[in-house]
């Protein structure tokens, strides 16, 4: 049975060249000249997949696409944008739309797109998928943590694995981004094609191009034969970009390219190569502050961040601690072939006393590093090397002579700070509204009113 596809376009011309191509390419197709009319089609018709014009009028099509999404969630929309457009389709995709159509449009293109969302339809029925009826992680790849910041990182991961989505991975070194771009890949409709991860700073900046787009015979010294950049070698599975914030301006624009034709120059190839991997970057970089300092190309950054996760440091989800130490030990003992560890209450209280600047990487090689020295299967808490001076920062000493409202307006800042200066996430965190949070930082709470001997007092 051929897949229903529905075109919504007020313009004629453009209605009939479809309805032509449609059976061209071997869909059962339809048009609307409109939001309204493609809204009473919809059940008589019942369309697998939805192409519409964003710029219509009256009802427009990102409207249309937010009806279709609370409505039929099942039908895919892919949405048809000028080059002028580009900050709606982004929006559109943050949406919830499968894909966009660039215009001019052409033949190949549409082709492209549609056999890929049915492909994807297909597969995704197969899909295990990682979050249940019930809005519960059913199972998280590489993930472990049951804080309820790493359900929503578990919940974001369902909602991005079944598109096409780009996706920018954002949190502190050791964080697990790479395990949350896997995760995504893993649980994807292209979990069978390759996933190619990229250390964008562990390749010299004179060979990323090479590496990442290949290269030809004799293209440069040394180029004896001709190879294969990672973004062929990918396919239609899933490239990672880790680091992208430390990549240069000159091989950002190269990179845009991709992103937005879906095309790469292979290094002294005269004809492009086409690409339809998926691109999920990383970073630990602030790029809001590269993008103003001109070091980070905005349209690149809004480009590669149409969805963002952010993944907590460990400081920040202390109760996770103890399952990742267990879970970590519990690998290390197997890859070392010893007894199954036991982690003792004042071990889990050592370890959770501290800091871990080098965030989950840092604890997975504190374990391995006791289970080599360990000899006995009890893990006490002289066998855990950590630097004292990582403790706490709450456990730091408190001046004699300092007042409450300094000792929380200090807490609140290292939150803030914890959160890059968002307040809306630090209030979350410390569990205050944001407007407390705001008269805490202008010292105008708790002990404040004190020390103005209560002038603020009605």
């Amino acid at each position: 049975m051929s897949q229903r596809v529905l075109l919504v376009d007020d313009e004629s011309a453009i209605r009939e060249s479809f309805a032509r191509q449609f059976s061209l390419l071997g869909y059962e197709g339809s048009t609307a000249e409109g939001a309204e009319a493609a809204m009473r089609m919809l059940h008589e018709f019942d369309p697998a997949i939805v192409i519409t014009d964003i710029r219509m009028p009256g009802v427009s099509g990102l409207e249309l696409l937010k009806w279709i999404r609370e409505r039929a969630p099942e039908i895919d929309v892919i949405v048809i944008t000028a080059h002028q457009d580009m900050q709606t389709a982004l929006g559109a995709m943050k949406a919830g739309a499968y894909d966009y159509l660039m215009k001019p449009l052409d033949l190949d293109q549409i082709e492209l797109v549609l056999a890929r969302c049915v492909r994807d339809r297909a597969l995704r029925r197969k899909v295990r998928l990682l979050v249940g009826d019930d809005g519960e992680p059913r199972d998280r790849v590489g993930l472990v943590g049951s804080d309820p910041a790493m359900i929503e990182v578990s919940k974001m991961i369902a909602s991005v694995a079944a598109t096409r989505t780009p996706v920018l991975v954002r949190g502190d070194t050791g964080t697990g981004k790479e395990v949350v771009a896997r995760t995504i890949h893993f649980n994807s409709p292209s979990a069978d094609e390759p996933f190619v991860a990229v250390n964008c700073t562990a390749v010299p900046e004179p060979l990323l191009e090479s590496e990442l787009f290949g290269h030809l015979r004799g293209s440069f010294t040394g180029a004896t034969t001709d190879r294969k950049g990672r973004f062929e070698l990918a396919g239609t599975g899933t490239i990672f970009l880790d680091e992208i914030g430390d990549v240069s301006p000159a091989f950002q624009a190269k990179l845009l390219r991709v992103l937005q034709d879906g095309e790469f120059y292979p290094v002294g190839a005269e004809r492009p190569r086409r690409t339809a991997a998926r691109v999920i970057a990383a970073t630990h970089r602030p790029l809001e502050r590269l993008v103003r300092e001109g070091a980070f190309r905005e349209d690149l950054y809004f480009r590669l961040r149409v969805v963002e996760i952010r993944v907590p440091p460990l400081r920040e989800r202390r109760g996770d601690i103890r399952l990742l130490a267990e879970a970590f030990a519990v690998r290390a003992a197997r890859d070392l072939h010893k007894p199954a560890p036991v982690l003792p209450a004042d071990t889990i209280r050592k370890l959770e006393s501290y800091d871990w600047p080098g965030n989950v990487r840092e604890l997975e090689n504190t374990l391995t590093r006791a289970l080599v020295l360990a000899r006995t299967p009890v893990l006490s808490p002289d066998t855990i090397a950590i630097d004292a001076g990582q403790r706490l920062a709450t456990a730091a000493p408190v001046a004699e002579d300092e007042t409450l409202g300094a000792a929380v307006r200090a807490h609140v800042e290292r939150v803030l700070a914890a959160h890059g200066g968002n307040k809306t996430q630090a209030a979350r965190v410390l569990e205050i509204s944001r407007q407390r949070l705001d008269r805490i930082l202008n010292r105008e709470d708790d002990d404040g009113a004190e020390r103005n001997g209560g002038r603020n007092k009605a």
